[in-house]
């Protein structure tokens, strides 16, 4: 185990520590790890044999956690990080909020106007609707545009409108590690960009998701992280999103002054939305074209999209349903101690194994689904195993933007006070 002479307290999680935060690393004593069984195995030995085919899902799917109703870049096995064994979520929560602190954000060049300020601190542009939809807001409330919508229809503008509202200025330091963290929710995957907040009793919200870091985004979808990782899709555009968040909340009210305030903002929006040429349509053409190019629904929904090419290179099932990876999961998330843990870790690295074999032969699109389904499973044991198969599959695809993201996130990555101010 090793002997402390450092002189910093211990950390409780000892050698199975999860947790790479500098500031914890620098401040909590760590004894040096032991190998997990079976590190030192190479992926490729043995006889991995075909993949087969993905099977139907059963009926009998077990709830995700939170759900209602209850080559010179390959990876191997034994890169594994390795990952905390004796832990619950609440320990992991409550040892987060208490060694929370001031991170130091680099200055922002001081000659970039807002747009390039946007794409500078959140890695990505922002679409038209996202700056037509401010000056709405503006013509609502001169004032405070941010919040134009929040009496009405319990709405607040956040994410990169806070550039425009001047309020990521002046933030040399930042309750969170980077710009891009700035109000990202707990299943916020790196594709989905929040800049609407909703209650937070649910934590609903409305972001933009895109499939490539360089392109504008398809659509704005809505998640709502107290609930479960589901992401759906909203409208085309942030107007057409915000209509229908707008129709959903008059149907569900019953007070009758209550449902004329909401229908009040109706005309303005519809036609500030005409007149910009935004469609209020709930499924744009894009979001249609985009459905017939989905490979695989991952666990958030949504699903995924990756480069076909004329011989169907690119993507291949995963060896495993949806239900049997879920049952995989929880097994390793509930694991009591080390040798438990190693023994349900066996599945899940067989699957890594299949992984491989497919990223040698050009299909990447096996591991970006693995790694989109351990992120949304969401526990904290599965950190380590998405580090070393989701950042591989975003280089592998040429989505590097993304992968930093998901780093930051991973790094950082809470339930609650997600404002980087």
């Amino acid at each position: 185990m090793g002997k402390n002479d450092s002189g910093k307290p211990a950390c409780k999680y000892g050698a199975d520590c999860y947790r790479t935060n500098p500031q914890h690393l620098a401040g909590f004593w760590h004894p040096k790890k032991g190998k997990r069984k079976g590190e030192n195995q190479d992926a490729d030995d043995g006889n991995i044999g075909v993949a087969k085919k993905r099977k139907a899902d059963g009926a009998d799917e077990p709830q995700l956690p939170g759900m209602s109703g209850d080559s010179d870049t390959k990876t191997s096995v034994e890169e594994k990080v390795e990952e905390k064994t004796e832990c619950n979520e609440e320990d992991i929560e409550k040892e987060s909020s208490q060694e929370c602190t001031d991170y130091a954000q680099p200055a922002t060049p001081s000659d970039l106007d807002p747009r390039e300020e946007i794409k500078w601190k959140f890695k990505m542009e922002m679409p038209e609707d996202f700056y037509d939809f401010w000056e709405f807001c503006q013509s609502l409330n001169k004032k405070n545009p941010k919040d134009a919508l929040k009496d009405t229809l319990g709405l607040q503008l956040v994410g990169p409108y806070d550039v425009l509202a001047g309020n990521l200025k002046k933030t040399p330091q930042s309750k969170r590690s980077s710009y891009c963290l700035h109000w990202r929710y707990y299943y916020d995957p790196p594709e989905f960009q929040t800049i609407v907040r909703g209650d937070d009793e649910t934590q609903h919200h409305l972001g933009y998701f895109r499939d490539e870091p360089k392109e504008l985004p398809v659509f704005v979808a809505a998640n709502s992280a107290k609930k479960s990782c589901s992401i759906s899709a909203q409208g085309g555009n942030i107007f057409a999103a915000v209509k229908l968040h707008m129709d959903k909340l008059c149907k569900a009210t019953k007070d009758k002054a209550e449902q004329s305030k909401i229908q009040s903002l109706q005309k303005p929006l519809t036609d500030w939305a005409k007149k910009c040429g935004h469609s209020l349509d709930s499924k744009s053409q894009a979001m249609k074209d985009r459905e017939k190019k989905v490979v695989a629904k991952t666990f958030h929904g949504t699903g995924i999209v990756v480069p076909i090419d004329a011989n169907e290179v690119g993507y291949r099932e995963l060896p495993e349903t949806d239900a049997n990876l879920k049952r995989i999961f929880k097994k390793i998330a509930d694991s009591k101690n080390e040798d438990e843990r190693n023994k349900n870790f066996e599945p899940l690295d067989e699957i890594i194994n299949f992984v491989q074999f497919a990223n040698d032969e050009c299909d990447y699109g096996e591991g970006y689904e693995l790694g989109i389904d351990l992120f949304m499973y969401g526990s904290p044991v599965l950190h380590g195993t998405i580090r070393n198969v989701l950042p591989l599959a975003y280089t592998l695809l040429r989505r590097e933007e993304f992968g930093k993201i998901l780093e930051s996130h991973l790094e950082d990555r809470r339930k609650d006070d997600l404002s980087v101010t």
